[in-house]
């Protein structure tokens, strides 16, 4: 028993150091400079020895956007702290900043993890929105349902209706989404997190994420001295509409 149980820690530290060895040649080189061999070469084992802990490359780059994401979520969790769960508002913007500010300083890890083919959110059901692999999203979406299923909102009515084309797949998303905040201990139903503001959330995540993806990518369409306030004004214009005011 012994035995066997120093094998496996002694796996996982050498799993650990492969991961690590990974993200450091993403961070410093870019995605394609993650292949088999020069992490082999860093970590001092063959590159078919890694097979033996990785299927093939991309399972690898699979388990590095795993532990990006954990990482990027404990970021996230611990800008909120501090301002506790009665500070709705303020949890709101600060996970919409804190995602800019990660993603501005982590430009390879975003790219791996947002910007990959494999990756790609439209490829996806309801359910797999809230595992890991987007913890912006999970973070954002629990905050902003949390919110609005607490608060009364005066803005509310203003929340367009969604077109109806769209109904079942936001009554599919409204379930998973009311059962992720109920084990946040909110309790919520499809009243007071109804479509309409499902369809508005989503709305404001997509929206955030192209903002968020042309300023890492320098992709803006016209040149922005300083474009953290153009970044504040889309968040009110997205968040003041559902009665989120800072």
């Amino acid at each position: 028993m012994t035995q066997a149980t120093r094998r496996e820690r002694l796996r996982a530290e050498t799993e650990r150091d492969i991961r690590r060895q990974a993200r450091a040649l993403l961070v410093n080189h870019g995605r394609e400079a993650v292949t088999l061999r020069a992490i082999a070469r860093e970590v001092g084992i063959t590159a078919p020895a890694l097979y033996r802990y990785y299927d093939s490359r991309e399972d690898l780059l699979r388990h590095l956007c795993d532990d990006i994401c954990h990482d990027l979520e404990a970021e996230l969790y611990a800008a909120l702290a501090p301002l506790g769960e009665d500070a709705g508002h303020e949890q709101v913007y600060a996970v919409c900043r804190g995602f800019r500010r990660w993603a501005l300083a982590h430009p390879q890890e975003f790219s791996l993890v947002f910007a990959s083919p494999e990756n790609v959110i439209g490829s996806v059901g309801p359910e797999d929105l809230l595992k890991v692999g987007d913890q912006f999203g999970k973070v954002f979406l629990e905050v902003a349902s949390r919110l609005i299923a607490k608060h009364d909102h005066p803005h509310g009515e203003e929340v367009a209706e969604p077109p109806e084309v769209l109904h079942n797949d936001l009554r599919a998303f409204q379930q998973v989404m009311i059962r992720t905040v109920t084990a946040r201990g909110v309790q919520v139903d499809e009243e007071s997190l109804h479509l309409g503001a499902i369809f508005h959330i989503l709305q404001a995540w997509v929206r955030l994420y192209g903002h968020v993806a042309l300023e890492v990518f320098g992709r803006f369409p016209l040149a922005v001295s300083d474009p953290e306030p153009m970044f504040d004004a889309m968040l009110a214009s997205l968040l003041v509409p559902m009665g989120i005011e800072e």
